[in-house]
């Protein structure tokens, strides 16, 4: 009896190759993305494209109802604006808020993650100096401003102690609970190994803070330049804030909202580089989706 042989596949039965994915940056026009590829490049470009929707809209409102350059300026006329100033009074300018930030944001982060550590293991400390520094905080910075310029002259000191006082409390109370976020295990773990209280801090309690303390840095980065700005405001011959008070005493609006952006754009700078450095020295302290 003839053993019967399996019948050949038909053609269109026959497996063929793998489809290559169809990537947005190498598709050919009028080629259909597929639905997943189309989410991944929204949610790629989504702030990009809704910053330049916003400009858009921007600009066509400020056309089509022929709002006044000094009430509410058109993007095009504050770019027209920002470059008419020269670009080494911009430097200049640029410089002196960047300095004074700079070291006001320094000086914060060098003082309070010491003091975030010494309230966390000091009672007596935190029951004392946490209510002054509620205090500090809860006093209106633009209120205090002149009396720190009246009292510590018109030099760069005042305007980085000012900076310092609006920066410093963010980080101090964010350190303050990654400390204290540490696991109790591994603290009674290393207190069991009689480990000396500096290799506890430094081994265990920081590490476990490391998160908190960029999310302290960014948040301070943008306060930074905020104080710098408040400073400027009460004394400064330079700066940003100078430039942009100086435009709208002359009711160069468009001027003044230029300085604005570049001051936006300074902050943002400040941020992302605080995220650069968290990726580079602690790559560990990131989301999965993060990294």
């Amino acid at each position: 009896m003839k053993s019967s042989s399996p019948a050949p596949p038909r053609e269109a039965e026959r497996p063929g190759p793998a489809e290559a994915p169809i990537d947005a940056a190498t598709a050919e026009p009028g080629t259909a993305l597929p639905p997943r590829r189309i989410v991944v490049w929204l949610d790629r470009f989504a702030p990009v494209l809704t910053f330049a929707g916003l400009i858009v809209a921007w600009e066509a409102a400020a056309r089509f109802f022929e709002i006044p350059s000094f009430l509410l300026p058109a993007p095009s006329a504050i770019l027209a604006a920002g470059l008419a100033v020269p670009g080494t009074v911009w430097v200049g300018h640029i410089w002196a808020t960047l300095r004074v930030a700079l070291m006001g944001f320094a000086l914060a982060t060098v003082v309070s993650i010491p003091l975030a550590v010494a309230l966390t293991y000091s009672r007596l400390l935190s029951r004392t100096l946490y209510p002054i520094l509620i205090i500090i905080q809860s006093t209106p910075i633009v209120a205090i401003a002149p009396i720190i310029v009246v009292t510590l002259g018109a030099s760069d000191l005042p305007r980085v102690v000012i900076t310092f006082l609006i920066t410093f409390f963010p980080i101090v109370v964010t350190t303050a609970t990654g400390l204290l976020a540490t696991p109790e295990e591994l603290i009674e773990l290393s207190r069991s190994l009689r480990a000396p209280r500096i290799r506890e801090i430094v081994h265990i309690r920081l590490p476990y803070a490391v998160p908190y303390i960029f999310s302290a840095l960014k948040i301070a980065t943008t306060l930074a330049v905020i104080g710098a700005v408040v400073a400027e405001f009460v004394a400064a011959e330079r700066g940003l804030g100078f430039f942009i008070l100086f435009s709208t005493s002359y009711f160069k609006i468009p001027q003044a909202f230029a300085g604005l952006a570049v001051l936006v754009t300074l902050s943002l700078v400040l941020f992302r580089l605080v995220g650069l450095a968290q990726g580079w020295f602690a790559p560990w302290s990131l989301p999965k989706s993060a990294r």
